[in-house]
């Protein structure tokens, strides 16, 4: 009791209200731990920022399973999304995998909006204090920081989390190494209301992802919980190419007119997807930090999510090792009296886990974006499948 009652007054701070950051906060307030999480937006943007997200057993489940969240994720979550189909550009196709509704996988997809609706319904409306953009964080003798934000407040914690993504504010205090261009960019767009708007890319599309992959560039499709395709159009490009293609991003008809020419001696059933396709384009360069990246430990400050790991989406672990960290950093403070002990448990078990991740990432990254992408990625497919 004593200990629990000196953890308590710790004051922990969490940047960044991702799926990261409020798994932490809810793992810990579980176990009577209050912290508070600072986030730069004026409100919860998580459902303009990614699509579905297939969440894993053995990591992102875990954590649902200590947040006392797993059978609100079971109604939530459609297993159906696991379907998965594989082609090449003249639309070939090399896996066909249909999800059976009564033999469960081990990873359904739940929209990233709706993962972290339901963390915040759990942890409470006064946990994130939106609005609060950091600007710096001060180490203070004491091994406590003093976080200081744009709009004028200032706090003093015992342990700040860096849960704030690919371009952490917070992983400057603890390593001088940022994320770098991946070689890969790619172009988001939506297809809205699929199935009744576009019945025919609907049923080529199936329920869960469709991957199109050849000439070192890919088409890259996930049919959503709100009905929409989104769609990532991939290229392996200088990262100076998005602002030099001359592609005009803010007209989207003439843009896809020009991402037509990009993709012209591809399949008309895969061009569909760029003919189909409402409203906004977001272009975007996907970035990564080094493989395998580690730190001296540092008092009163740790990482979190793509903030401490950023790889590339071509494990499908982002969100995963993000939940993974937190249940990890969470159970270490619940266990040990002491944030600083805790984190050095928590890190050296993280930098383990994450670098085998990590490297995964990379290199299936390079192999899709590589020669005879689809065959060489159908043939790594099946090995998982026929390992035991």
């Amino acid at each position: 009791m004593m200990m629990t009652t000196a953890k308590n007054q710790q004051r922990i701070a969490i940047i960044g209200a991702g799926p990261g950051g409020l798994t932490l906060a809810l793992i810990l307030q579980k176990h009577g731990i209050q912290t508070v999480i600072y986030e730069r937006e004026p409100f919860d943007m998580n459902g303009q920022r990614g699509g579905s997200l297939d969440i894993h057993e053995e990591s992102g489940q875990r954590a649902l399973r200590e947040a006392g969240l797993y059978e609100q994720f079971q109604k939530l979550a459609r297993y159906e999304g696991e379907d998965f189909r594989l082609f090449d550009k003249t639309g070939k196709i090399y896996m066909d995998e249909v999800a059976e509704l009564d033999d469960k996988g081990t990873r359904p997809e739940i929209d990233r909006g709706t993962l972290c609706d339901m963390l915040l319904e759990s942890l409470g409306s006064n946990s994130v204090q939106y609005g609060h953009k950091l600007i710096r964080a001060v180490p203070l003798n004491n091994g406590q920081h003093e976080l200081h934000f744009e709009n004028g407040y200032v706090d003093t914690v015992d342990l700040v989390v860096g849960a704030d993504g690919a371009f952490s504010r917070i992983r400057q205090l603890v390593t001088d190494r940022d994320a770098e261009y991946s070689g890969l960019s790619m172009i988001e767009i939506n297809v809205l209301n699929a199935a009744a708007a576009h019945p025919e890319l609907a049923v080529f599309n199936g329920r869960g992802k469709m991957f199109a992959l050849d000439d070192h560039k890919g088409i890259l499709a996930q049919l959503n919980g709100d009905g929409r395709i989104r769609v990532y159009l991939s290229f392996e490009k200088e990262r100076g190419w998005l602002d030099q293609c001359g592609i005009p991003f803010d007209q989207p008809e003439e843009a896809k007119r020009q991402l037509l020419e990009l993709y012209g001696d591809w399949d008309e059933s895969l061009k569909l997807y760029i003919r189909s396709a409402d409203g906004d384009m977001l272009p975007r360069r996907i970035y990564m930090l080094p493989v395998g990246l580690r730190w001296s430990r540092k008092p009163g400050v740790t990482l979190i999510g793509d903030a401490a790991h950023l790889m590339s989406p071509f494990a499908g672990e982002g969100v995963n090792m993000a939940m993974l960290d937190a249940l990890e950093l969470a159970l270490a403070i619940v266990q040990d009296g002491d944030v600083n002990q805790a984190v050095g448990t928590y890190e050296e078990k993280m930098f383990v886990y994450s670098s085998q991740l990590a490297e995964e990432s990379l290199d299936n990254l390079k192999l899709c974006f590589g020669d005879e992408a689809a065959r060489n990625l159908a043939d790594l497919m099946n090995q998982y499948h026929l390992q035991p």
